[in-house]
């Protein structure tokens, strides 16, 4: 198997744990931590864990890429996840993984306004699909249809899932000049410099021994497999392949998050219901949405000209 195969295995495995993610801090929030407060924690111990690693493979970065690395972790770290966790906190799990599937559309546009890819027709019509389908999904939720879902925590999710497109494109270039592991370390760090004055003060108000054993699990759980683990598989993948190759698996979030909510529901806690938040109309936006998504990542046909690759 080829570095590629390596590659795709990564980072079929990132989003099947951020698939899980969905359920496990849906879970702990905000019962038992704030959003905020358990990203101050999520980062700092992947700081921690990140430096670990940094002792063992040392690499000088050069002054003019930390300017690429703060941006990095303002937009990967700190804006991505304060959103997320947020708009987590307010939605639905079925919700917030079906939003996360624009972000290759998302990734498209900033590639193009930041990289100048050139927009084919048929990458057009696909934005447009794409668009459709979470306007109707954010129009469904505001209606009311949606058990656990909100409005905000719906726009919430897609601005994580629009910043997390900015850091893909980002971070691209400086993986093709230093170790990933140098790279994640800096757009950690950087991050929990922002995430600091936003989450410290529910961080210090969290009542550890209060905090069940499930809880203590999940905690354990978002820190080293949702972000440590996830993270360093994913800037790995990005190493080989384009940030569209590894924004596409996102697609595999909402059909395994609605699989585990599944078994969530009729296996673990029959009380939770977030298995009703699967309906046929959410499994249309989905279809819209996975349809602009394949019109987006599609080759370009043989009689299209070469100006537009």
């Amino acid at each position: 198997m080829g570095k590629r195969g390596f590659a795709y295995i990564a980072l079929f495995m990132v989003n099947t744990i951020y698939a899980a993610n969905y359920l496990v801090a849906k879970g702990i929030m905000p019962n038992y931590v704030q959003p905020s407060g358990f990203i101050f924690f999520r980062v700092g111990g992947a700081v921690m864990l990140f430096s670990i690693l940094r002792f063992f493979i040392k690499e000088k970065v050069e002054k003019k890429d930390f300017g690429r690395l703060i941006l990095a972790g303002l937009f990967g770290v700190a804006i991505n996840q304060l959103f997320f966790f947020n708009g987590l906190n307010l939605t639905s799990p079925i919700n917030a993984s079906i939003i996360m599937t624009s972000n290759p559309i998302l990734v498209l546009i900033i590639s193009h306004i930041v990289l100048r890819e050139v927009l084919t027709k048929m990458k057009i019509l696909g934005v447009i699909i794409g668009a459709i389908g979470a306007v109707l999904l954010l129009l469904s939720t505001k209606s009311g249809n949606s058990v656990h879902a909100s409005v905000l925590g719906d726009l919430m999710v897609f601005i994580n899932a629009m910043s997390y497109g900015v850091y893909l494109v980002i971070v691209k270039p400086l993986l093709s000049k230093y170790k990933p592991t140098t790279v994640i370390f800096w757009v950690f760090f950087f991050g929990f410099l922002f995430v600091l004055p936003f989450g410290f003060k529910q961080a210090i108000e969290v009542e550890w021994n209060a905090l069940p054993v499930n809880v203590l699990r999940g905690v354990f759980y978002v820190i080293v497999f949702t972000t440590f683990l996830a993270y360093l598989l994913n800037i790995f993948a990005l190493k080989i392949v384009s940030p569209s190759v590894s924004s596409t698996y996102i697609y595999l979030q909402p059909v395994l998050a609605g699989l585990f909510a599944f078994l969530y529901d009729h296996y673990f806690n029959n009380s939770s219901g977030f298995s009703q938040d699967i309906t046929w109309f959410k499994l249309l936006c989905t279809i819209m949405i996975f349809t602009g998504v394949y019109l987006v990542g599609r080759k370009k046909a043989v009689y299209e000209p070469k100006s537009e690759v």
